[in-house]
């Protein structure tokens, strides 16, 4: 349950991270997913 429950927040993050920073191009999402992936790792850790 623990795993889903991160799965899903992990997923909501992204999503808000997309649709907060209004990327107009596919570069610039792929930016935004790294940064939000990175978040997540330093938060992690």
């Amino acid at each position: 349950m623990k795993w889903l429950k991160l799965t899903a927040a992990t997923l909501a993050f992204v999503f808000a991270v997309i649709s907060v920073s209004g990327c107009n191009t596919i570069r610039g999402v792929g930016r935004d997913l790294q940064k939000g992936g990175q978040a997540i790792e330093d938060a992690a850790n």
